[in-house]
């Protein structure tokens, strides 16, 4: 087993220990809603999951554009001639 494998699992066995010892009711209060009774349970598991999704979307890796290589390629035909030889040079030597 990898050392994030094992990372994963000691980490949800702590969310899930931290989870199931806070479970009395709090009052929420949410903008324009008055205070509403509800398990601290259900609170942080929101925001715990809330946190997850958000960090997944900034964490997740960006798409590169290949379009640029394809132009460059376009541009500069002599790109595949890395020998900087002009066709008369070549001549010479052949």
């Amino acid at each position: 087993m990898s050392s994030k494998t094992i990372f994963i699992i000691v980490a949800t066995a702590l969310l899930t220990l931290f989870l199931t010892v806070n479970n009395e009711p709090v009052d929420f209060n949410f903008l324009f809603v008055s205070a509403v009774p509800v398990s601290k349970l259900i609170v942080i598991g929101i925001c715990v999951l809330i946190g997850f999704i958000v960090g997944f979307i900034v964490g997740r890796p960006r798409k590169t554009l290949t379009s640029y290589d394809n132009a460059i390629e376009k541009v500069d035909p002599k790109a595949e001639d890395s020998s900087g030889l002009s066709d008369e040079d070549k001549d010479y030597i052949s």
